[in-house]
């Protein structure tokens, strides 16, 4: 028997690839004759880096980077082959890098995502897999276009020097392709992130997204003018086409800049992460996939990691279970996806109590599984 078990993360809780150790022991302890593949997975966000170097048997980098305020901060991103890097925003520009009391997406800049896809090129790579989750920004991708040797000017023609951020956006009267730039044509980049958001108007990444970063109403509109502006001056420059495209506001607006000024697509991050983790691969002769989630609801049918994972599988014809830190509402749209929806929950309880038990409920929850497909290989 073969058992995939290919998780994604437990958001605020585990990362996909503790849920998959920890299955895995459970599993194990029943089926120790049974051939069980951990594949951590993840949909662009937290994890994502971890999930495709556990996947692809890749290793990590580290290169120093200015953070989101400016602080030195140690990026880490991943070597999958040769020549794929795999990298998270938030590695730069996270929200987890910046104190709750000094958030102010005002201040706050992509400079360091710039100088960490600079490095990735300078060593070589050529491919690069980019997840935008959890950013502390809405710069509209201007620090990153710094970084990456983009000319950005002020009023009086000068170059702007200090790293731009969400705040002086209004202040930027023209964009240019500088040298370094060409070296974006060598490199294919494809962005994981499954918001649909454009970078301006209602929904927008200032008004969506500004109030989670720290901004206030008056800040946000701010921010709403500076990303017109920016998008403005990138169309008039050639360097853009328009800033209307799904993702164009993810991280921010860090989509928006990652699509025209890089030439990146954007791609669902689920689907990203799976194709290249490749998960079909090793469906080809699998009896089972095991997937899970922190909380699953009436949306994880709706384009969630779980739910591609179950696609995926069932074009192979393989059954999936979901094991979840929570089931919510009813599970009759996810019976067409899943041969089961499990909780791990063990009763009523606090969240903190949850998260503090997650690791023994997922073994125990992959033993107790384990004894349904031991009792079911007996009685073939």
């Amino acid at each position: 028997m073969k058992i995939i078990i290919a998780p994604d993360s437990f958001k605020g809780c585990l990362r996909s690839t503790a849920v998959a150790a920890a299955v895995k022991r459970g599993l194990a302890e029943m089926l120790p004759d049974a051939e069980i593949r951990t594949m951590p997975l993840a949909d662009g966000g937290e994890g994502t880096v971890a999930a495709l170097v556990s996947a692809t048997g890749g290793s990590y980098l580290q290169v120093p980077v200015r953070g989101p305020l400016g602080d030195p901060v140690e990026a880490v991103y991943g070597r999958i082959d040769a020549e794929t890097a795999v990298m998270e925003m938030a590695a730069a520009a996270g929200l987890e890098l910046v104190e709750s009391h000094r958030l102010n997406p005002g201040r706050t800049s992509t400079y360091g995502v710039g100088q960490m896809i600079a490095d990735a090129i300078r060593r070589g790579f050529r491919h690069l897999v980019i997840g935008i989750g959890g950013s502390a920004t809405v710069d509209g991708g201007a620090g990153m276009a710094q970084a990456l040797g983009f000319v950005l000017r002020d009023a009086a023609g000068k170059p702007i020097a200090e790293p731009a951020s969400g705040g002086m956006l209004e202040k930027i009267t023209a964009i240019e392709a500088g040298p370094d730039t060409a070296l974006l044509r060598q490199v294919d980049i494809r962005v994981a992130c499954d918001v649909t958001n454009p970078l301006t108007g209602p929904r927008g990444a200032a008004p969506v997204y500004g109030p989670q970063k720290g901004a206030d109403p008056a800040m946000v509109q701010q921010l709403a003018a500076g990303l017109e502006n920016f998008s403005r001056l990138a169309i008039a420059a050639d360097l853009a086409d328009d800033n209307c495209h799904p993702g164009d506001g993810a991280a921010g607006g860090l989509g928006f800049a990652l699509r025209t000024l890089c030439g990146a697509e954007i791609v669902s991050g689920a689907r990203l992460v799976i194709e290249t983790a490749q998960l079909e691969k090793q469906l080809q002769d699998a009896d089972w996939v095991i997937t899970g989630e922190g909380c699953t609801d009436d949306q994880t049918a709706a384009g969630k990691l779980c739910a591609v994972v179950a696609a995926t599988a069932a074009a192979y014809r393989v059954p999936t279970i979901v094991l979840s830190g929570a089931v919510k509402g009813s599970v009759a749209k996810l019976q067409h996806d899943f041969a089961a929806v499990m909780s791990i929950a063990a009763g009523p309880g606090s969240l903190a109590e949850a998260i503090a038990a997650a690791p023994e409920r997922l073994y125990a929850a992959g033993r107790n599984l384990g004894g349904i497909l031991q009792q079911q290989q007996k009685s073939r």
